[in-house]
């Protein structure tokens, strides 16, 4: 998971700075004007099995979904064959659903309610000194019945295209994971509107190619219902490859 502010080095301050700057305008990649996904769906891979990356009857993308692809840590340990792609943040995600770990593939689909009067922003800025800038927003009406505490989950994703080390469809491969966590829903009962913000650095693992990225999020009640989800998208002269956008 992404490590607290105070412990990021000297370099990275400039970078939060940005990312404050860009969030309540039209930032560099955000998913400003972007169609609400209806739907997360999640492939997990366990990194033991190079043969699931590229089998052929892996599971197409939904419609209007919000794609993740996940190398979940398999028994080889840094042996495995995805090893160099594997993510203790796979198993904590896993964790949260009750879901087994994986010998070999799993999926995992779940609507999004979209929530009456929830707006949630994700964006980002440029890759500096491997690091990313990100901020995440939601905006609530203060009245809502909701499960609180309320729970983000933002991912910093690589979009792959097809062909990608034999892979038969388009990936998003994650690489970095942050989870706000907000339960300010009692203090703050009294406003008519509950505006909620996070900016953080995401470190980059070594490999990743800075030009796919893109910033997927998506907030969740206590009960586990998700509530909305955003996608980031960046201008088209740094449009991520094809396979990168919600589809």
């Amino acid at each position: 998971m992404t490590q607290p502010l105070l412990r990021y080095p000297a370099i990275i301050w400039p970078l939060l700075l940005l990312t404050t700057s860009f969030a309540h305008g039209q930032s560099a990649c955000s998913s400003d004007d972007q169609p609400a996904p209806t739907t997360l769906f999640e492939r997990f891979i366990n990194a033991d099995c190079e043969a699931c990356w590229r089998d052929p009857n892996t599971a197409a993308t939904p419609p209007k979904a919000l794609v993740l692809d996940w190398i979940v840590p398999g028994s080889q340990g840094e042996d495995a064959a995805l090893a160099a792609a594997a993510s203790s943040d796979a198993l904590a995600r896993l964790a949260s659903q009750q879901q087994p770990r994986p010998t070999t593939q799993s999926q995992h689909t779940q609507a999004v309610a979209s929530w009456p009067g929830i707006t949630l922003r994700v964006a980002h800025g440029p890759a500096v000194n491997n690091y990313v800038g990100m901020s995440v927003s939601l905006t609530l009406p203060a009245n809502s019945a909701l499960a609180w505490p309320l729970s983000g989950w933002v991912l910093l994703v690589e979009n792959l295209p097809t062909g990608t080390e034999g892979s038969p469809l388009p990936r998003n491969l994650v690489r970095n994971v942050l989870q706000p966590l907000w339960d300010k829903g009692q203090a703050l009962s009294n406003q008519e509107n509950i505006s909620l913000e996070d900016f953080r650095a995401m470190s980059l693992p070594e490999g990743t190619k800075t030009n796919r990225l893109q910033l997927l999020g998506w907030v969740q009640d206590a009960q586990g219902q998700v509530l909305a989800a955003a996608s980031s998208l960046c201008p088209k002269e740094e449009t991520n490859e094809p396979g990168g956008q919600t589809r």
